[in-house]
């Protein structure tokens, strides 16, 4: 008998030891997560064009605290023919910009957070040459179960713009006072395909000056582990731009994602 119970108090170990270690490597999980994003499309025959999009989008979570940064770029060259009758690509759309925010959750149930939030665009055919933003105030977790969440926000804050010279107007700076309102929400349709729409507004709190509005909706289907496709609508709305440009600017894209 006590041979039997030493032999299988030796099979039991092993178990608790890789019990244990397992324990011990989910409780080590790195609170950082890290994605990049890249589509392209090169067109040949009676037009000739070249699109590339990328992103890169840093993630950390640990305690009390959640923080993103997310960093996009669009390029795209389009096949014209100049005075001479050569042909050379033109460039029709170069932009960047960059994303940060940070959450610090208040409160015993853990809903509810104050936030800080930080953005930059430039656009080189848009009616402004650059445009950021800050904006610090509350926000919450209005539901989130195994299938769907919704986060909202909301503070005041600051811009800064410089608008894009013209033939006939120079480029001005302006600093306006905003309320800024931002809401996500994620709905898993299954463990393989993810919706996603965020929605922001920078408000101006003063009649006549530039108010923004953007929309991304998304769907992303995974394809294997670490790689993901994804399709998005983009909408972009300025209230106050200049004549030779429009309010509304719109993009559609399909890219794929690689999760670090």
């Amino acid at each position: 008998m006590n041979h039997k119970l030493a032999l299988s108090t030796l099979c039991i170990l092993p178990l608790l030891s890789y019990t244990v270690a397992a324990e011990d490597m989910a409780e080590a999980k790195s609170p950082y997560t890290a994605s990049a994003e890249l589509g392209f499309l090169y067109k040949t025959g009676n037009t000739k064009s070249a699109d590339v999009k990328a992103a890169f989008n840093l993630g950390y979570e640990k305690d009390k605290w959640r923080s993103t940064l997310a960093f996009n770029i669009l390029a795209k060259k389009l096949e014209t023919e100049d005075d001479e009758g050569n042909d050379e690509f033109e460039t029709t759309d170069n932009k960047w910009d960059i994303l940060t925010q940070t959450n610090y959750t208040i409160g015993e149930e853990g809903k509810n957070y104050l936030y800080g939030n930080l953005s930059y665009q430039q656009d080189k055919f848009s009616g402004y040459e650059s445009q950021g933003s800050f904006s610090a105030g509350w926000g919450r977790h209005w539901f989130e179960n195994e299938t769907s969440s919704f986060f909202a926000d909301i503070g005041p804050g600051v811009t800064y713009d410089v608008t894009r010279a013209t033939d006939t107007v120079p480029s001005e700076s302006s600093t306006n006072f905003i309320i800024q309102a931002q809401a996500l929400y994620t709905h898993k349709f299954n463990e393989h395909v993810q919706f996603k729409q965020f929605f922001v507004a920078r408000q101006a709190t003063e009649s006549g000056e530039n108010s923004v509005y953007k929309s991304e909706s998304s769907i992303t289907a995974q394809l294997i582990d670490a790689l993901q496709l994804k399709f998005a609508l983009s909408i972009d709305y300025d209230t106050e731009v200049q004549p030779e440009f429009e309010k509304t600017n719109t993009e559609t894209s399909m890219t794929l994602i690689y999760n670090f």
